[in-house]
This record gives structure tokens, C-alpha cells and sequence, in this order.
């Protein structure tokens, strides 16, 4: 029996609209957490759940400088 698909939660700052690209991540085996972009869904990262809130603290605290496509003071993704 094949594994079931991951139950994916898409970034807040993906704001309402069901079609815009953004990361998602999803409960993984073992505990781990499993990130994609929603735009590249067969691409799937798992990560340590502290290495991944980690990660999102220092995005979310703009420590990590500006990011490639990304729109300055947009908040959004997309």
C-alpha cells in the first residue's frame, strides 16, 4: 500500500488566492517536517523540525536578506 499523500498547509502569506506559488509544508515521517514549493510539488525537502522553525524565525525576522523573485515590502508570495 502505497503512502498517503502529505497533508500540505501553504504559507499565510499566500494570502487567499488558491493559484499563487508559495511553500508549503506538511508532517513527515518519523517526525520529521517536509517542505515544497507549491509550484515544484515533486520536490520535497524533510527537515528536523527545530533546524525547520529555525529556518522560518530568520526569514520571518528579514535576517535573511532579500530573496531572489521576491517583491520588496509585498509580504506576499506569488
Amino acid at each position: 500500500m502505497p503512502d498517503p499523500e502529505p497533508a500540505w498547509q501553504k504559507s499565510s502569506f499566500s494570502g487567499d488566492n488558491p493559484n499563487s506559488d508559495c511553500v508549503e509544508l506538511a508532517a513527515g515521517p518519523g517526525g520529521s517536517v517536509l517542505l515544497r514549493e507549491s509550484d515544484h510539488p515533486a520536490t520535497v525537502l524533510p527537515g528536523d523540525p527545530h533546524a525547520v522553525r529555525m529556518l522560518l524565525a530568520r526569514i520571518k525576522s528579514g535576517d535573511m536578506g532579500p530573496t531572489a523573485g521576491s517583491r520588496p515590502g509585498s509580504g506576499r508570495c506569488g
